[in-house]
C-alpha cells in the first residue's frame, strides 16, 4: 500500500509542478512518454521473462487455471460497459479502455494517454491506483463474503505482486500460485489489449 500511496503522490506532485511552470521548459514543451514507454516495455519483458517460476505455473496446474485470468478480463470489459451507461458523456470504448488496465496503472496510462490523450489517461492512472488500494484494504471482506478468488480478481494485474501478500493472508498461501498466474497473464495481456480497445473497436 505503500508504493501505491507513493506512485499517488508522485502524480500529484508532477501535476503541480506542471500547473506552476516549476520544472524547466524542456520538460514541459518535449513529450518523452513514448520513450518512457519503450523503457517500461522493456523492462517488464526481462521482469516477465526472468521469473521461471511464474512461467513454470503453466506447466504443473491443469488448463482450468486460464479460466481466472479470462474471467477477471470479461468480468472488468462487462462492468466498464455497464458503468459506461450510467454516465452518458463516458465512451464504452473509453471505459473499457480504462478497465483493461486491470490495475497496471503505470503502464495502462501510459498507453491510453499517447493514444487517447492525458485527460483519459490520468483518468486510467486513478482508476488503476484505486483498483490496487481497494483490494488491499478491502481483501478480507471480498475473501469473506464473495469467496478466496475474490482478492485475485479485484487484485487483476497486481495479484502477482504488490497485492500477493493481503491476498495469500485472506485466501491462503495454497491461492499464491494462482495469484501469480493469473497476475502474470493480466500483466502480458495489458499492452495488447489495451491498444486493441481504443484503435481497432
Amino acid at each position: 500500500m505503500k508504493s501505491s500511496l507513493f506512485i499517488l503522490s508522485l502524480f500529484i506532485l508532477g501535476l503541480l509542478l506542471g500547473l506552476y511552470q516549476l520544472l524547466p521548459s524542456i520538460l514541459i514543451e518535449q513529450d518523452y512518454t513514448m520513450y518512457i514507454l519503450y523503457t517500461l516495455m522493456f523492462f517488464v519483458g526481462i521482469g516477465i521473462g526472468a521469473d521461471t517460476k511464474a512461467l513454470l505455473v503453466i506447466k504443473k496446474t491443469k488448463l482450468k487455471i486460464l479460466f481466472v485470468p479470462l474471467s477477471v478480463i470479461i468480468g472488468s470489459l462487462l462492468g466498464a460497459v455497464l458503468v459506461s451507461l450510467f454516465f452518458p458523456g463516458l465512451n464504452i470504448q473509453d471505459a473499457m479502455a480504462v478497465s483493461a488496465g486491470f490495475g497496471y496503472y503505470s503502464l495502462s496510462s501510459i498507453f491510453i494517454t499517447e493514444i487517447s490523450g492525458e485527460f483519459l489517461g490520468t483518468v486510467a492512472l486513478l482508476s488503476n491506483i484505486l483498483r490496487e488500494l481497494i483490494t488491499l484494504v478491502a481483501t478480507p471482506l471480498f475473501v469473506k463474503y464473495f469467496g478466496k478468488l475474490a482478492g485475485i480478481a479485484s487484485g487483476g494485474a497486481t495479484s502477482m505482486d504488490s497485492t500477493l501478500s493481503i491476498i495469500t493472508e485472506y485466501s491462503g498461501k495454497e491461492w499464491g500460485i494462482i495469484s501469480v498466474f493469473s497476475g502474470l497473464v493480466l500483466t502480458i495481456v495489458v499492452p495488447i489489449l489495451v491498444p486493441f480497445i481504443l484503435e481497432v473497436l
